[in-house]
């Protein structure tokens, strides 16, 4: 809301509220926008035509479902949805990761609850290198 301002006294200068909104430059600048996008639309198009020679690249493979290994704070061990006991975690995994792929290269993530104890996380980690399981990543919460 505007407001003229004048000394003291009446008159041109008396002091009233201006209410209304003067919306022409809002509609200038709008139209002069639209201008510009509907000239510069047509040259942002490709107009060359072009015989593109075929791709001689393979197809690229999808990336192998990671492993995750899920500690619970009980102790209880899964690999992915399906519960496992230490003992029997390495034939689980090759199970799980099927003869396609080699053991030795496979990345396994293993999630473990912040209350597991410290020599149930070393059991795991210790099965895992016995059964030819190397590359381990720890999974933590972002924050």
């Amino acid at each position: 809301m505007g407001a003229k301002l004048s000394g003291s006294g009446g008159g041109r200068y008396a002091v009233e509220a201006n209410s209304e909104i003067n919306v022409t430059p809002f509609v200038d600048v709008m139209l002069v926008l639209l201008i510009i996008f509907m000239v510069a639309a047509p040259m942002a198009a490709v107009t060359v035509k072009v015989a593109l020679p075929n791709a001689v690249a393979p197809p690229s493979t999808n990336p192998p479902k990671p492993v995750y290994i899920s500690i619970q704070e009980s102790g209880r061990l899964f690999i992915g949805d399906i519960p496992t006991e230490i003992a029997t975690l390495g034939d689980d995994l090759r199970k799980n990761i099927g003869n396609k792929r080699n053991p030795e290269k496979e990345r396994i993530f293993i999630r473990a609850d912040k209350g597991v104890l410290y020599g149930d996380f070393m059991g795991v980690m210790n099965q895992l290198q016995d059964n030819g399981f190397y590359s381990v990543a720890l999974i933590g919460e972002d924050k």
